[in-house]
């Protein structure tokens, strides 16, 4: 069993954060993209899902290329980290965006069935689940870039 100590050795695996960090990039430009979109600053941004780059696919292309990186092009750990990120890239234009698709028409639904006195208690379905494709491939432009230039 390993000591509590080595749990500091989290903060020095240099692959780790910098898939963080590329997640957290793609965040604050989302937040950059609203503001130019917008001319207001949208702080639930930082935190929300969908939107123009994918924070998912940043930080999964940045967690496989660091992995190759640091384990080799042809190591095992780098197929899995591969099978992942494209696992999870896929999740979030292809399932979550339907799902999100779905949503809109649900409460378009709602917002016509319910018009004049009718009183519905529910809150209103998040739309903006997934990602389009390009939203996807820009966040994992960004994600490999950021693990090139961190020279994992």
């Amino acid at each position: 069993m390993r000591n509590l100590g080595d749990v500091s050795d989290i903060l020095q695996n240099r692959v780790l954060l910098t898939a963080i960090g590329a997640s957290l990039m793609a965040q604050v430009l989302k937040l950059v993209i609203e503001f130019i979109r917008n001319r207001k600053v949208n702080a639930r941004t930082l935190v929300e899902t969908g939107g123009m780059p994918s924070a998912h696919s940043a930080m999964v292309s940045a967690l496989a290329t660091g992995v190759g990186q640091m384990a080799g092009w042809k190591s095992i750990e780098f197929a899995i980290a591969s099978i992942f990120a494209l696992i999870v890239m896929y999740d979030a234009a292809g399932v979550r965006r339907a799902a999100g698709k779905q949503a809109r028409v649900l409460n378009q639904i709602i917002d016509e069935f319910f018009q004049g006195d009718h009183k519905f208690n529910e809150d209103r379905l998040k739309e903006l689940l997934g990602h389009t494709p390009v939203q996807v491939i820009v966040g994992t432009v960004l994600g490999v870039a950021i693990s090139c230039l961190a020279g994992v």
